[in-house]
């Protein structure tokens, strides 16, 4: 094992050293390096469903915020950095050399058995311990749903499942087909 997973880090340490890294992907939780699993096609297809249609409704919508898939990261501390399946955020558009994503304001994860615990506990947390993060979607491909966790104005987090329909995701002021961002069966 590497001795480096065995060292507690801040993010200013991990992100230059994950990047280092010939293969895997990896997040910080509390400084500790975590590597992530490899995963399956269903899953990769959520992923890239979702970011799609964020895209495709921040484009709608014609608002000046971006949608990025897997692979930006998310500094939920100086401990704790998270790479979420989807994302957006607005404002100015990052620079391609950025890796960072400092003002998310929807994040999304595509859910397996093995991270559900991750995904509604650790990672619910983290993400709405950020004040830009209004929307926390965690998708789950095989049953074909989402849960919606929403940020209110009174800053109450209401969450709510669902399996079609149309999501309202204000801020930023975009609609989302749930069947869209869902995989193809």
């Amino acid at each position: 094992m590497n001795e480096m997973f065995k060292k507690r880090m801040t993010v200013d340490e991990f992100i230059p050293w994950a990047m280092a890294q010939p293969r895997g992907r990896y997040e910080l939780c509390d400084g500790e390096i975590l590597m992530m699993s490899p995963e399956k096609v269903v899953h990769v297809r959520a992923k890239v469903a979702a970011q799609a249609e964020l895209a495709q409704a921040i484009e709608r919508a014609g608002i000046g915020c971006e949608a990025l898939g897997d692979g930006a990261t998310i500094r939920v501390d100086e401990r704790t950095a998270y790479e979420p399946d989807a994302l957006v955020y607005c404002g100015p558009r990052l620079s391609g050399e950025e890796v960072e994503v400092t003002n998310p304001v929807i994040v999304v994860e595509v859910g397996s058995p093995r991270t559900s615990q991750i995904d509604t506990g650790m990672k619910f947390q983290g993400y709405f311990s950020l004040p830009s993060v209004r929307h926390y979607l965690i998708v789950d491909a095989e049953k074909r749903f989402i849960v919606h966790h929403a940020r209110r104005a009174d800053g109450q987090i209401v969450s709510a499942s669902h399996a079609d329909g149309v999501l309202l995701l204000d801020p930023p002021g975009i609609e989302v087909s749930v069947i869209a961002m869902l995989p193809r069966e």
